[in-house]
């Protein structure tokens, strides 16, 4: 069976198009006009194992903002889409993940139900990342949208770091990692005592 999905979202204020393969082999094209965040998205592509394409055309002469919250809520309904009833899912998963100075934890349930919890603290003034400029807050915005749009609880907690880039790099690869341990198929029942997620 296809753990795939195509996702597009048109507003006045982006264009986005997804298109996600959970099996696929882990390659892409990342395009938001954002390099730094490009390069974030192939980072959940490589170390998520998924085969994963992201188009977005924003409205970056305003903000950042728009353009990362838009990709983040189709890339959650394109993931909800391809694991479809969950059956069979190891739902669970946790990765502890270190970028040099940093180490980053992160938790996730593919739960059907919607939570983040980002405790992530960056120093004070830190400049945007990349030209142009990625507001490293954005990362937990981007979160946010893909766990209310995908049904998924994830917590994440820096646990070190000095850098910036490692640790926002970080967080993504470590989501990446617990995602492609939560989404392998281990079995054949949907992971629950209620029969449904």
């Amino acid at each position: 069976m296809s753990r795939a999905a195509e996702v597009s979202r048109e507003t006045a204020e982006t264009v986005v198009s997804v298109s996600l393969d959970l099996d696929g082999p882990p390659s892409g094209t990342q395009s938001t006009g954002l390099p730094f965040f490009d390069h974030m998205l192939a980072q959940i592509c490589r170390h998520g194992g998924m085969a994963l394409d992201v188009s977005v055309k924003g409205d970056l002469d305003v903000d950042a903002h728009h353009s990362v919250e838009d990709a983040g809520l189709a890339l959650g309904r394109a993931l909800d889409q391809a694991l479809g009833d969950r059956a069979g899912i190891a739902r669970f998963a946790s990765v502890s993940l270190p970028l040099d100075e940093a180490l980053v934890d992160v938790a996730v349930d593919l739960s059907g139900r919607p939570f983040l919890y980002w405790e992530v603290e960056l120093p004070c003034g830190t400049p945007p990342l990349g030209t142009p400029g990625f507001d490293p807050q954005l990362a937990e915005e981007f979160w946010r949208a893909v766990v209310s749009a995908a049904g998924i609880t994830l917590h994440v907690q820096r646990r070190r770091g000095v850098n910036t880039h490692h640790v926002v790099e970080a967080t993504f690869k470590a989501v990446a990692r617990a995602l492609r341990q939560a989404v392998a198929v281990v079995g054949e029942g949907v992971p629950s005592t209620k029969g449904a997620l």
